[in-house]
């Protein structure tokens, strides 16, 4: 098991985090999620989205396998087989405790969107009309274990404008760290957050 130095001084570590340079990102290496049915899961995400299966292993009992979004790029799930699934659509808030709502995989443009959504709806995929969200154009479905997923184009794209573009930050009420964002360019603290030997919550 990892530790941590819990006397941290949060405001501190905030001011000294602001000084380092940021982390140089590239998209998302895999998103983990969870499926009963491994198989299912492989011929909709390879078979209907046309995200090639490119690595598989196992995860002691469990399968787990990655479909390429982009380079780098993928999603990943592992095989709970027998798990109960249950469905939800998109931004719907629930009493089950979650901590995911849904996954969005980037298209290029508006052509790619409506592509995509031909290519769902070719496949009897049940998917919506696009959906202007203002900066962002998307179309919803749901994949075979109900998982809620959006396709999604940048008609603003928020990860090329500068930090504190008010074109981007829409929210008319933002949280107290986003203030201090556009304010002084930084937050003013930091959580600390602890590793979980079981799970919390869930049985």
């Amino acid at each position: 098991m990892a530790s941590v130095t819990r006397d941290v001084d949060a405001t501190a570590a905030a001011t000294q985090l602001a000084a380092r340079a940021l982390p140089t990102w590239r998209g998302v290496n895999h998103l983990a999620l969870v499926t009963p049915d491994m198989d299912a899961t492989v011929r909709f995400y390879h078979g209907v989205l046309g995200m090639p299966l490119v690595a598989t292993l196992m995860a002691g009992p469990m399968r787990h396998y990655f479909f390429k979004i982009d380079e780098s790029n993928t999603v990943a799930f592992f095989e709970w087989q027998g798990s109960d699934t249950f469905r939800k659509p998109a931004g719907w808030p629930t009493h089950h405790p979650l901590q995911f709502d849904h996954l969005s995989f980037n298209l290029p443009d508006r052509a790619a969107l409506l592509d995509m959504q031909d290519r769902l709806r070719s496949a009897g995929t049940e998917v919506t009309e696009v959906v202007d969200h203002g900066m962002i154009k998307s179309i919803y479905f749901t994949d075979p274990c109900g998982i809620a997923l959006e396709a999604s184009y940048w008609e603003t794209d928020a990860t090329a404008q500068p930090a504190g573009n008010q074109h981007t930050f829409l929210d008319p009420n933002p949280v107290p760290a986003l203030r201090e964002l556009l304010e002084t360019g930084q937050v003013r603290w930091v959580p600390q957050t602890d590793l979980v030997d079981a799970p919390v919550g869930i049985s």
